[in-house]
């Protein structure tokens, strides 16, 4: 079998950031999927599922409730290597064009308090693994490291 794309990326240079990391053709649309990468893959510590958890019913909700980008949201979860999240949207685009919004929803990330949305059985399949307080901290911490300074080093994959 061949390698998928995502396997191809040098994950010993790949730093935080903000990256395309696909764009396919469907029907007459395209999806471009992003790739939000928190941690610096194999050096630094990956996240715990707590807060991944927290992170994706905070963003889920945050996107797919956004006025001009709620419709365009295909898919925010996490990627199975707990780096970072993947955020499919329908439409041409490129990451230094969405770092407005992924600013925008990381500081209600950053700020959120209260209630996790969905955070109940009712809702959610595993509702006690939820950690506010670290999703806040992680928020904050790839706002002040990636996305407030954020360069094209962190926007285009490395070689």
């Amino acid at each position: 079998m061949e390698k998928i794309t995502s396997f191809t990326i040098n994950h010993l240079t790949l730093l935080p950031g903000f990256y395309v990391s696909r764009k396919d053709p469907v029907g007459d649309q395209i999806i471009t999927t992003f790739d939000i990468r928190m941690t610096r893959p194999n050096f630094e510590p990956v996240m715990n599922t707590a807060e991944i958890h927290t992170i994706e019913h905070l963003a889920a909700t945050y996107l797919r409730n956004h006025k001009e980008y709620g419709s365009k949201i295909i898919y925010f979860g996490p990627m199975g290597c707990r780096t970072g999240f993947y955020l499919l949207m329908a439409g041409d685009y490129s990451s230094a064009e969405m770092v407005p919004l992924l600013t925008s929803m990381f500081e209600f990330i950053r700020d959120y308090q209260g209630d996790v949305p969905g955070a109940c059985a009712r809702d959610c399949g595993n509702f006690r693994d939820m950690n506010l307080p670290m999703a806040n901290y992680l928020a904050d911490k790839y706002l002040r490291e990636v996305l407030y300074s954020i360069s094209e080093e962190r926007l285009v994959y490395p070689d």
